[in-house]
């Protein structure tokens, strides 16, 4: 049986999406997504008659893929994965990332399926101290060390890639599972103070979503079985992100399981972690995010104003948007 599909698990989430509409141009694979749709949307699906989209949970896996043989890699970025939610929704947690992924596991080595997971920084930071700091940090510091017992006990081949606050395209700006940067943009949008937690100085290495499945590209290619990490080098306080936007800013209490720094150590792991960097600076992302919204206001704007007579144009000259009217020179409008 030919080995002609590829497994996205949490394909409609943001890191999943992204990585499959990566996968359709760079390979020519079918792919499968398993995604339960607590937090991902439908509106995150690529359309491609190359996806599958299944609706179900990863403890499920077994049931719902009927032809291993097929399969030649899976993408295991379906878990719960937020710090600070995971004491309020601990049985979730635990659901999905320890039964969910210990199938998924399981499912991998019986049927030689290669798998691809994703780690987290806030599992191994400050001197592999925070493994214990949430039930999320736990879950994930467990996975690793099973990893390494099927690769010992087995000979189990995979690759992990440790990510680092990933924002950019498709991220969850609202609910329950938003990022940090989701979170701004959002009240930004909303004309609504920034919310920073307490104290606002913890750091983080943020790395924008092209950076980082680019590695899980890379990493999946090479096969060399491999523990990769994905981050911009410069660290960025949660203070100083907020500072970006140039708007109010709210205080919130300290949170349980709040982390200080993320970096990323070697402790307790056998394997060397490959140190990969991204190119996009964050400082440079919410400047253009903020130059296009207020593009968009305006365009919006103008584009009510042209309605009122068809004969206007919307047009762009030196950097700024100008409303014309050929046939009624009176009838027009200018960004401010």
């Amino acid at each position: 049986m030919k080995k002609n599909v590829i497994v996205v698990t949490g394909g409609a989430g943001f890191v999943g999406s992204n990585l499959i509409n990566l996968l359709i141009k760079k390979t020519k694979f079918k792919l499968i997504s398993i995604d339960n749709y607590s937090s991902d949307t439908k509106k995150n699906h690529i359309k491609s008659n190359r996806v599958k989209y299944i609706k179900g949970e990863t403890k499920n896996i077994f049931q719902l893929l009927k032809k291993p043989g097929k399969i030649v890699s899976i993408f295991h970025f379906g878990e719960f994965a937020r710090i600070y939610q995971s004491f309020i929704y601990m049985e979730e947690c635990l659901n999905s990332n320890s039964i969910g992924t210990n199938a998924v596991f399981k499912f991998c080595l019986k049927n030689k399926i290669r798998l691809i997971y994703s780690a987290t920084s806030a599992s191994l930071g400050n001197k592999g101290n925070d493994k214990n700091l949430s039930p999320y940090a736990f879950t994930k510091s467990k996975n690793l060390e099973l990893l390494e017992n099927l690769k010992k006990w087995f000979g189990f081949k995979y690759e992990v890639i440790y990510f680092y606050n990933v924002y950019g395209p498709r991220q969850i700006s609202s609910g329950k599972m938003s990022t940090v940067i989701g979170i701004f943009e959002n009240a930004f949008k909303n004309k609504k103070p920034l919310p920073v937690v307490r104290p606002g100085t913890q750091s983080r290495r943020f790395t924008h979503i092209d950076d980082t499945i680019k590695i899980c590209y890379l990493a999946w290619k090479k096969n060399l079985c491999r523990h990769y990490s994905i981050s911009h080098k410069k660290s960025y306080s949660i203070l100083d992100v907020a500072k970006l936007f140039r708007v109010k800013i709210k205080f919130l209490k300290k949170r349980p399981g709040e982390r200080y720094a993320s970096a990323l150590t070697n402790i307790s792991l056998n394997n060397k972690v490959f140190r990969r960097y991204g190119k996009i600076d964050l400082k440079d992302y919410v400047s253009s995010f903020i130059k296009g919204w207020k593009f968009m206001k305006i365009k919006s704007s103008l584009k009510s104003i042209k309605k009122r007579d068809l004969n206007s144009k919307l047009v762009r000259r030196r950097g700024r948007i100008y409303i014309i009217n050929k046939t009624n020179p009176k009838f027009k409008a200018r960004q401010k």
